[in-house]
């Protein structure tokens, strides 16, 4: 790997020190394709949020019961917040009671605990039990609705809106397979407390047992730990799953297949391909020396360039070897240098993608010279030149 300085008298080339791989992996090039039954198909890497797929992604789809995410997300964000504990009880409704579709089977004038509630919908996927917890945060599930749209767009979903709580058809409720993994990512990151729920497997209420639907939970080595199913006829069977394998974690999210099988073989497959095919790797270390810059006039010759946080990014394994690394700055570059300062940028380059650039910055302080030293540099390079 080169590094190249700018703007100095001839070009300056520094050997890469302290990277021991042999290629720097970086960016997301095309891994070995796979094809999907999916109409739509979005699986993203969560550490390093690398699009692994994207099948219309970006598509508004009837969400079906994968919009109860968005109910998850407030409920989990109240009981956060403190406004809501799981001990508390809300009143189920005669509109809850009487809802249709899947259900939590929840008793007209009851009162039911939020643990509860929040198994009989991530669970049981009940439609009822969503009605119960939209009426007990906002009063009435339109007014809950409204604060599902509001909540989505200040978390970053561009294409969703609603107005239910649990999903059922309507023409003015969708969500994009984009924004649902995105939902994922942010329930698992902002409640790391709550998330267990969703690899709960079964949960009994009113004397009614129900396993969760999520069938990926179910298949041994598959890592999943998580999220929802969701079907309706117009919608399809569709999924958003989450993964970890080797303390790696990804989302999946598809819509439109066939049948309950299909949903499950589809996206085990996903899963198995995007692990399969692509891996997380360190670009360069926070701290790591990666080349040194020559320094004007400076109390050292030369200044320590490095990264001030681990760089990691998602590659396909065929294209490790692919990698190119390269330091540009300005150099000479003139002292006083203060550590941690950015002085240039690292590119990365991958075959087939567009480059990617992270700050260099210096590794160390580096004061002027002495006035004496100053003196004898500028005449040094009046007699001598810049070489």
């Amino acid at each position: 790997m080169i590094l190249s300085a700018r703007h100095a008298a001839r070009p300056v080339t520094l050997l890469m020190a302290g990277l021991l791989l042999a290629a720097i992996p970086i960016g997301m090039a095309a891994a070995e394709p796979i094809e999907t039954d999916a109409q739509r198909a979005y699986i993203v890497d969560y550490q390093t949020g690398a699009v692994l797929l994207d099948k219309k992604g970006d598509e508004r789809l009837p969400p079906a019961s994968m919009s109860k995410l968005m109910t998850i997300y407030l409920l989990f964000d109240a009981l956060k917040r403190g406004d809501v504990k799981l001990t508390d009880t809300f009143h189920v409704s005669k509109k809850a009671w009487s809802t249709q579709g899947s259900k939590m089977f929840v008793e007209l004038d009851s009162n039911i605990g939020v643990e509860d509630l929040i198994r009989g919908i991530i669970i049981q996927s009940g439609n009822d039990a969503c009605v119960v917890v939209a009426e007990g945060l906002a009063g009435t599930e339109e007014a809950f609705a409204e604060r599902m749209t509001a909540k989505a767009k200040e978390i970053g979903l561009t294409g969703s809106h609603f107005v239910d709580a649990s999903g059922l058809p309507d023409p003015e409720q969708y969500m994009t397979a984009h924004d649902l993994a995105t939902l994922a990512k942010r329930l698992i990151e902002d409640f790391p407390d709550y998330y267990h729920y969703f690899s709960e497997k079964e949960f009994t209420w009113h004397g009614i047992k129900q396993g969760n639907r999520n069938p990926l939970l179910y298949r041994q080595g598959s890592g999943v730990d998580g999220l929802k199913t969701g079907h309706t006829e117009e919608a399809g069977f569709g999924l958003v799953a989450s993964a970890v394998r080797d303390n790696r974690r990804i989302i999946a999210v598809m819509q439109g297949t066939a049948s309950m099988q299909h949903r499950a073989d589809s996206g085990g497959a996903l899963i198995d391909w995007a692990f399969r095919e692509t891996a997380n790797y360190t670009i360069a270390s926070k701290g790591a020396v990666l080349a040194e810059a020559p320094v004007w006039m400076g109390g050292a010759k030369t200044v320590p360039l490095t990264v001030d946080k681990d760089l990691i990014a998602t590659l396909p394994r065929s294209a490790r070897q692919k990698v190119t690394a390269k330091a540009v700055f300005n150099g000479p570059l003139p002292a006083p240098i203060a550590a941690g300062s950015q002085v240039g940028k690292l590119v990365i380059s991958v075959p087939g993608q567009p480059d990617f650039e992270a700050p260099l910055v210096a590794g160390t302080d580096v004061p002027r010279q002495s006035l004496p030293g100053r003196m004898f540099a500028k005449l040094q390079y009046l007699v001598f030149g810049g070489s």
